[in-house]
């Protein structure tokens, strides 16, 4: 199937199927050509439009090619053009019949569907290293999610749809609406709550799944769209994922428990097995632990067991195995519980009974042991002690050998009624029936009787009640009001409308259906099981069988096409008769059985008629004009191009006829036309007379370097020297030179240095800094720079001349002599004494300065101190207060040595 970008017009293939006036039909791939294929797809006629029609234009082409090489040339093209025929038959066929496209859409679904399952399966194969034989019965839950219609809600027997919310059973697997599952949960506990409740509704009842009948707790009713992992509320619909899956890892735990969990993406149905790696042994612990396939992990190194069993005597023979040894097969002798039969038993069960009472003689030494074979002791009597009479009043103190005598007293025992006491005196064995006159009402409560008591009473009428089914009256004798539930069969028509609910009568909805209907193909080869009532809706499935129906057209067998249910395509292979003109055979499809459209040329009697729909009749057409491809060179013979049967005549290629001038230079440029030869011994890839005069200039290639025309027209023979003057900057790029052309392309790598060179001093700088001496050259300067320059010594006394090479290359250094050293120290000397006399000097101008600051400041702090000095006016209190205090201090001194005094 072509891709939807690719399905556009393509050139010339965008023409209508046939040339006919239908609608356009989709582009037929076509072989890739080089641009010399020729193109076919329009007729034309004679001369340059049958050359435009089916020849190609080249752009280049070599015009010595040999004759061979161009007759295998046109063998390849006509090999693509008859391939590119075939693709235009097939493409015919394809506009007939839309089958095909429609098989390739469903391929396409499929590989899609394809990917998203290996997309699911990538991490649990990455731990099985690409075995997937573990996950069959996940693929098909996957595959079924896929399909459309293969998952069905068998509440209302409808499809689940992507965009639907489910729940899905974790017992088996069955996906519902979410609406159907919440409704039938809660009916199913309605309707137990109204049965077997007294106090209604207010027990937690649980209620079954509709297909498996597991039974979920009343407050695991689902009340939220989760994915099948539980991780994502309200999954989005993704077109790249599963449906009704969050696209995440499962990550449940695996059934059963092993401590590992599921690798794949969200998923339904169940995990598949662990597909982990563990190191385990065996089961008898004898074998050395090898690593194994967690799902597999238990294995068993059939050596024997030897474990000891039960019995304690021998040790188990059996393979290594699984679980607990069994009972110990063996066969010996063993005695009874109480010692006095031997026989051959199991080994395995030591301990039993003989079925003979023991018979030993109890502690009384009156009485035997009347118990079976049993171990240990008998016991004692059980007649010694004191024992009751039979109505048990009295109590008697007797041997054991005697009986215990009866009372005389009255039983008074309660009889079985429950109601009246035994009123015989007395007596051993059971009381007899009471035979006592009661009146008693009737199970249903309406009417009453006297009678024994021991009877009871029974009325005839029928109870008027409707049973839990609440379709049936009860109509059971003398009913209490508890109806028992309805034993009749329901009979209602199920979901499906095809059978009747089977399950006892009952309340609510029926049940889905338990059948299963197998929905087959035409040929009844391929069939699915699909639930029944789902058999209406279903889509057959697709049968990968062949079709059986007969051919309807000349051929003798149809076209291989897979089963299918209507009437068979249109037969797509080549009709293959012979056509009259040519002899050829036809290669179009069979054009047997054609809807072709009627014309109807009745005319509307008004604008109030209607123009009636188009009719398709089925008729036979002749067959097309033939288009065998047949050899035709070109006017000019340049190319060999295969032209339809029917349009084979003489054509230009549209090329450039390309024979040689008599300039020997130069072709003809004209387009392919018809060349008279004047004899057979000429050559071909001369030119002739129809062929063009040369006007070109020349054309000869120019010696190496020299970039100027030839100053000659188109000619033969070499073309004289160049004399033009070359523009060349000399080596140090400063001055223009002006040099012929000859010279500077025919002189020498050194010839060519002396030509460019200036003859004037290098103006470039050396490393060192100098100009270079030499005169103009190519290249980098000398480094050796032979300048003389100065070196001194570090006191600057001594001075020395040296080449400037050698000063930078071997880093020649003055040294200081005797002399010098004596002026260093002499100047040192004589700094040091400048800088004590400057030491002292400013030590004496700072003692001045201090002396000077020392006196200005003592006149000021004598005129601070007189300003400080105001007379402060006293008051009359800080006048006179000694004058006053000291008699008042003596008056009071008096008064208190006074009140002393008088107190004593």
């Amino acid at each position: 199937m072509e891709p939807a970008w690719r399905q556009a017009g393509k050139g010339r293939g965008r023409g209508r199927a046939g040339g006919g006036s239908g609608p356009p039909q989709p582009a037929v791939p076509r072989p890739a050509r080089d641009s010399r294929t020729p193109a076919v797809g329009r007729e034309g006629g004679s001369g340059r439009g049958r050359g435009a029609a089916y020849a190609a234009v080249t752009t280049s082409g070599a015009v010595q090619e040999s004759h061979l090489n161009e007759k295998q040339s046109s063998q390849n093209k006509f090999e693509e053009i008859r391939k590119a025929n075939q693709a235009a038959a097939q493409k015919f066929t394809d506009v007939q019949y839309s089958s095909s496209s429609e098989e390739d859409e469903e391929e396409e679904i499929h590989g899609k569907h394809g990917k998203i399952l290996t997309s699911t399966f990538t991490t649990y194969t990455d731990q099985t290293g690409g075995d997937v034989t573990e996950l069959e019965r996940t693929r098909q839950y996957l595959s079924d999610a896929f399909q459309s219609g293969a998952i069905t809600c068998l509440i209302c027997i409808a499809s689940v749809k992507r965009n639907q919310p489910v729940w899905s059973c974790s017992g088996c697997y069955c996906i519902f609406h979410m609406p159907c599952i919440q409704k039938w949960a809660k009916d199913s506990i309605f309707l137990v709550s109204s049965v077997t409740d007294e106090d209604f509704g207010k027990k937690d009842h649980p209620w079954p799944c509709p297909k498996c009948r597991y039974e979920y707790k009343q407050s695991q009713t689902p009340n939220r769209y989760n994915c099948y992992c539980g991780k994502v509320e309200d999954p989005p619909l993704d077109p790249w994922l599963l449906p009704h899956s969050c696209g995440q890892v499962c990550d449940r735990d695996f059934k059963p428990s092993c401590g590992h969990r599921c690798l794949l993406l969200c998923h339904p149905g169940p995990c598949p097995p662990c597909p982990k790696m563990v190191t385990v042994t065996c089961f008898c612990k004898k074998a050395k632990a090898v690593p194994r396939r967690c799902s597999a992990k238990a294995w068993s190194c059939q050596q024997s067991c030897g474990r000891v069993l039960p019995c304690g005597q021998h040790a188990c023979a059996r393979p290594c195995h699984a679980g607990d040894c069994q009972p110990c097969p063996r066969v010996s002798k063993q005695r009874c519980l109480c010692g006095k039969n031997i026989a051959e038993r199991l080994c395995a069960s030591p301990v039993w009974q003989c079925e003979k009472v023991c018979g030993r003689t109890l502690p009384c030494g009156n009485h035997t042991c009347e118990m079976v074979c049993h171990p240990g002791l008998c016991g004692e009597c059980p007649r010694a002690g004191n024992r009751a009479c039979p109505c048990g009043k009295s109590k008697y103190s007797l041997p054991c050998t005697e009986d215990v005598p009866t009372c005389g007293d009255t039983c008074e025992k309660v009889m079985e009624c429950g109601l009246h006491k035994c009123s015989m005196r007395c007596h051993r064995g059971p009381c007899e029936t009471c035979r006592q006159e009661v009146e008693k009402q009737c199970r249903c409560g309406k009417y009453s009787k006297l009678m024994p008591c021991h009877k009871e009473y029974l009325c005839e009428s029928k109870c008027p009640k409707t049973r839990n089914c609440q379709r049936h009256q009860c109509k059971r004798k003398c009913c209490s009001g508890n109806c028992p539930p309805c034993d009749q069969s329901c009979g209602r028509t199920m979901g499906c409308r095809n059978h009747k609910c089977p399950s006892v009568c009952h309340r609510g909805s029926c049940y889905p259906c338990p059948e299963t209907v197998d929905v087959k193909c035409n040929c009844s080869t391929t069939c699915i099981k699909v639930p029944c009532g789902r058999e209406r809706t279903t889509k057959p499935p697709k049968c990968k069988e062949l079709c059986r129906n007969p051919p309807t057209c000349h051929h003798s067998s149809r076209e291989r096409h897979r089963c299918h249910f209507g009437a068979c395509p249109p037969c797509r292979q080549p009709c293959q008769r012979v056509l009259k003109k040519c002899g050829h055979v036809c290669p179009a499809p069979c054009h047997d059985e054609v809807m072709v459209k009627q014309t109807d040329k009745h005319q509307l009697a008004g604008p109030w008629e209607q123009p009636s729909e188009p009719a398709f009749v089925q008729t036979a057409l002749p067959c097309p004009r033939c288009k065998v491809p047949i050899p035709r060179a070109c006017l000019g013979e340049h190319e060999v191009t295969p032209l339809p049967c029917h349009a084979v005549g003489p054509f230009s290629c549209k090329r450039p006829c390309g024979r040689l001038l008599s300039c020997g230079n130069h072709t003809c440029m004209r387009e392919c036309h018809v060349v008279s030869q004047l004899s057979d011994t000429q050559d071909k890839h001369k030119a002739g007379k129809e062929c063009q005069q040369c006007e070109e200039g020349c054309s000869e290639p120019r010696p190496p370097g020299c970039s100027h025309p030839c100053v000659l027209p188109c000619h033969t023979g070499a073309c004289p020297p160049c004399t033009q003057m070359i523009r060349v900057k000399c080596h140090c790029k400063i001055m223009s030179l002006f040099i012929e052309c000859l010279k500077i392309t025919t002189a020498d790598k050194n010839t060519k240095t002396i030509l460019s060179s200036c003859k004037n001093q290098c103006p470039k700088q050396l490393p060192c800094g100098h100009r270079c001496k030499e005169t103009c050259h190519p290249g980098d300067c000398e480094e050796s720079c032979n300048q003389k320059v100065k070196l001194k010594c570090p006191c600057k006394r001594i001075k020395k001349e040296v080449p400037c090479f050698k000063a930078r290359e071997t880093q020649i250094s003055v040294e200081c002599d005797e002399a010098c050293k004596d002026v260093k120290k002499r100047a040192a000397e004589l700094k040091e004494a400048e800088e004590r006399a400057a030491s002292e000097e400013e030590k004496r101008k700072q003692q001045a300065e201090l002396e000077a600051f020392e006196k200005r400041l003592k006149g000021r702090r004598k005129n601070k101190k007189k300003k400080d000095e105001v007379e402060i006016e006293e008051t009359i209190w800080q006048k006179y207060k000694k004058y006053i205090m000291v008699p008042v201090c003596g008056i009071v001194l008096a008064v208190a040595t006074f009140y002393l005094i008088q107190a004593g």
